[in-house]
């Protein structure tokens, strides 16, 4: 049973931690996620509706979201990207999609 928060939160709090620390504040909706599967892999794709103040800090951090890290526990962030956007009122109202798979690092008793 997963106590905490689930990988979906968790890539919501680093994305707002990378924004944050890029000198953008961005407000994000509760992101939702469905199961991804490959022949090797499993995982979650991920989406989150967002808005935040336009200007230089978020223009920057949004054309770097592709090559930004996000730690996620037990996971790997394998892709992030902006799939929408549209400003309105000083407002930018974008959408996040990232792609997810379960890291396979675990410690085998010793």
């Amino acid at each position: 049973m997963m106590r905490g928060p689930g990988p979906t939160d968790l890539l919501g709090r680093a994305l707002a931690a990378s924004a944050a620390r890029a000198g953008a504040r961005i407000d994000l909706a509760d992101g939702q996620a469905t199961p991804w599967h490959s022949a090797t892999f499993t995982g979650a794709r991920h989406a989150f509706a967002a808005q935040a103040p336009t200007g230089y800090p978020l223009g920057k951090w949004l054309a770097m979201i592709g090559d930004t890290d996000l730690p996620l526990p037990g996971h790997l962030v394998a892709d992030v990207a902006i799939t929408a956007r549209e400003e309105c009122g000083g407002l930018l109202h974008f959408r996040i999609e990232a792609l997810t798979v379960e890291s396979e690092n675990t410690v085998m008793p010793g």
